[in-house]
């Protein structure tokens, strides 16, 4: 079993920025891909960004040149930086690698 433990969440103003991190034991990270999911209050959960093992990236058109996910396979991580948040980005945010998937992390952008 593979704990992947997403960390970073929190509130913020609109236009704000925050940035999450997914760490998992072992060595996950580097054979497979990683996607960051959210879901919203009443709402189906949605693939926001996703990396490959090889570097490439996708972005939700909801999100794009405002998120940016990135890894680091050494330390078995994965971030996901958010700008320029908006009231619509409130969610609880998922980290997901193969069938694993952590607990999430809430992201409240509120003022």
């Amino acid at each position: 079993q593979v704990q992947l433990v997403e960390s970073g969440g929190g509130l913020v103003q609109p236009g704000g920025s925050l940035r999450l991190s997914c760490a998992a034991a072992g060595s996950i990270f580097s054979i497979n891909a990683v996607a960051w999911h959210r879901q919203a209050p009443g709402k189906q959960r949605e693939l926001v960004a996703r990396i490959t093992s090889g570097g490439n990236t996708h972005y939700a058109d909801s999100v794009k040149g405002r998120f940016t996910i990135s890894r680091d396979n050494a330390k078995n991580t994965v971030y996901l930086q958010m700008n320029s948040l908006k009231p619509e980005d409130t969610a609880v945010y998922y980290c997901n690698a193969a069938q694993f998937w952590g607990k999430g992390t809430l992201v409240t952008v509120s003022s």
